[in-house]
């Protein structure tokens, strides 16, 4: 539990709005909460610092509300991954004024609306077809406390366009590249930055692209040092991974392209 889901809760005793013995069991069964369908693993954040995350798909809307309304009781922030707008409409139906991020596919809740943030995650996308697997990464980098940055397509048949951007991805703790196709943008990313880069394929491409296993074999055999692979559209295990590396304080000197 939050020491401000705490507070509140030693708050409303102290002005008789709910009796000890409610907050009593509330606090006993904090470790883990069995729905039926989910036990819920309230430990998390204080064992991997951050709340568990539900994953939507194959859910029914009901189990998607039931579990986002039980961690919102006992954490500031609640974050739902491959979420449809039936299951959307569940969780507001249900009183938990979340956000929806339709593109990504994420729902999102903050206790305050105003976290602090700090360091940076840069999100660089190959084409606008794989937008909604960087916007999934952009949305979790964000929910774990990063300040993030997008940089959208910008792949490698316009290389120009990468160029352009590039001193600004100096700044970044970490990068998270999204690609599809021949899935060649982490490579070249990882030559350019002195930054732990994070390859996310994703399943866009034509009929020899096998759904995102050609660039997914592509990044796992890049010739560039410092390039580590998620699995096929997992945006949210790039940007959960980033922003781990962004609380490390991993920072090195900014260095000039040298050209």
């Amino acid at each position: 539990m939050s020491p401000e889901r705490l507070r509140e809760l030693l708050q409303e005793v102290a002005t008789g709005q709910r009796p000890v013995e409610d907050v009593a069991r509330t606090l006993e069964n904090r470790v883990q909460e069995d729905l039926g369908y989910a036990r819920v693993d309230h430990d998390r954040a204080r064992r991997c610092g951050h709340p568990e995350v539900i994953f939507g798909s194959g859910k029914t809307p009901e189990q998607v509300a039931g579990i986002f309304c039980e961690l919102a009781e006992s954490h500031d922030r609640v974050l739902a991954t491959r979420i449809d707008r039936n299951q959307m409409e569940a969780v507001l139906s249900a009183g938990v004024n979340a956000c929806h991020d339709e593109l990504a596919r994420t729902l999102t809740w903050f206790r305050k609306p105003d976290i602090p943030r700090s360091g940076e995650v840069a999100v660089v996308c190959a084409g606008t077809s794989d937008l909604p697997v960087a916007r999934e990464a952009l949305v979790t980098a964000d929910w774990m406390g990063a300040r993030t940055r997008g940089f959208f397509d910008v792949g490698v048949a316009g290389l120009h366009r990468l160029l352009a951007i590039e001193g600004e991805l100096h700044t970044a703790s970490a990068i998270v590249v999204v690609a599809g196709m021949e899935g060649a943008l982490p490579s070249v990313v990882s030559g350019l930055v002195s930054r732990p880069v994070i390859a996310v394929p994703t399943s866009v491409g034509y009929g020899a692209s096998f759904e995102g296993m050609a660039a997914l074999l592509t990044m796992m055999n890049s010739c560039a040092a410092g390039v580590s692979v998620v699995n096929i559209d997992n945006g949210f295990g790039g940007g959960y991974l980033a922003a781990l590396i962004n609380e490390q304080g991993i920072k090195t000197p900014s260095r000039s392209p040298g050209r």
